[in-house]
């Protein structure tokens, strides 16, 4: 079992198996109704799910930096927007920085998910 986080509500959501082992008599354990909204709370509140979105930040600058990033993603936006016109190099260098950052998204996603998340 393991400790998410504690939100406004006075709740503690946790992650854990399906059987739980016996509580004390002070501790109520129930299913939450994971909403949209809650995951959100949960995953903004949850110092797991800060460290996952620090590890993806240091992931992407292990290989591109802010610059990089944005250099990137203005000229694939003006290319989109019909502003700019891209060097016969470019779409190579967007196509790859796109499925690095993919990969680290799905890597963040499925890192969540092992929290229920």
């Amino acid at each position: 079992m393991q400790e998410l986080c504690t939100l406004e509500d006075g709740y503690v959501y946790f992650c854990g198996p399906e059987e739980l082992p016996p509580q004390p008599p002070q501790i109520t354990v129930e299913p939450a109704d994971l909403t949209p909204e809650l995951r959100e709370q949960i995953k903004t509140a949850s110092p797991q799910c800060r460290l996952i979105y620090q590890r993806m930040q240091d992931k992407i600058r292990e290989k591109y930096c802010s610059e990089d990033e944005m250099y990137l993603t203005r000229i694939a936006v003006g290319h989109m927007s019909g502003t700019y016109v891209m060097e016969p190099h470019e779409p190579a260098l967007i196509e790859e920085y796109q499925e690095f950052i993919e990969g680290v998204r799905a890597w963040g996603r499925a890192q969540r998910a092992e929290l229920g998340l």
